[in-house]
């Protein structure tokens, strides 16, 4: 699939797959092109060319949204969240939407697993980043999706939240099939079973965990830098030394 805005090619014909029951990491720098798949992925954004498939239905489909609405959750990077409304609200307002049978049990299932009874009843508006970070988690889960997309699910958290994020993650990733999007290492060691790698809209990776670790040498680091063709903290100090000698 591509994404094509004028003479700018956000998303570069990419193709990639994720096993059922497993967590697959959507991993690139910033810019990378990451959100504009997952909006494609969703149905938020139709893509230029090329198609998707999800659960046998294509997002874009008007006749599939609904059964997609009900068995696919999304957590955007940012929102959306109604600021006005409480998480009570807004949850009581998903379900509705999605028109989910035993609301009620529906929403006690995620307030648990997303740790936000102390501020169920606060305007959303008024959380932290990290507790709407929850809530937007929460509405994810609501449906009980077959999948789930992850933009950036741990952005704006704590390391105590992110740590409880990534282990709700792990959690969900034994029945569920996921995808999430990050630019963090660590992220990707410590949830992914597979790791799909984009740079400036083209796929330059997909694999597992240990395949990306190509040398064996643990040096995850310096092969994604390779891989995004950015230059090392060290090897940029190596080329300001080069360039000290040359002036002296």
């Amino acid at each position: 699939m591509s994404k094509i805005y004028g003479d700018f090619v956000a998303v570069n014909d990419i193709s990639f797959s994720v096993r059922k029951g497993t967590v697959a990491a959507f991993l690139g720098p910033n810019g990378a092109g990451k959100s504009t798949t997952m909006k494609m992925l969703t149905g938020y954004l139709a893509p230029t060319k090329g198609s998707i498939e999800i659960l046998g239905k294509n997002p874009g489909d008007h006749g599939a949204r609904l059964e997609l609405a009900r068995r696919l959750g999304y957590l955007p990077e940012n929102g959306p969240l109604y600021l006005d409304m409480t998480p009570a609200e807004l949850l009581a307002f998903y379900a509705e939407v999605r028109q989910l049978g035993s609301v009620n049990k529906a929403i006690d299932r995620v307030v648990a697993q997303c740790a936000i009874q102390d501020v169920f009843h606060k305007p959303i508006g008024k959380l932290s980043k990290g507790y709407r970070q929850r809530v937007g988690m929460a509405q994810a889960l609501l449906s009980d999706p077959d999948v789930l997309i992850l933009d950036e699910p741990t952005s704006g958290l704590d390391p105590l939240q992110i740590r409880e994020v990534r282990k709700l993650i792990r959690e969900l990733g034994e029945q569920k099939t996921i995808l999430l999007s990050t630019h963090i290492l660590q992220e990707v060691e410590a949830v992914a079973d597979s790791v799909i790698m984009i740079h400036e809209g083209r796929l330059v990776f997909e694999g597992s965990f240990e395949e990306l670790d190509e040398d064996g040498d643990g040096d995850i680091e310096r092969r994604f830098y390779a891989l995004a063709g950015a230059p090392l903290d060290d090897e940029e100090d190596e080329d300001e030394d080069e360039h000290e000698s040359e002036a002296n």
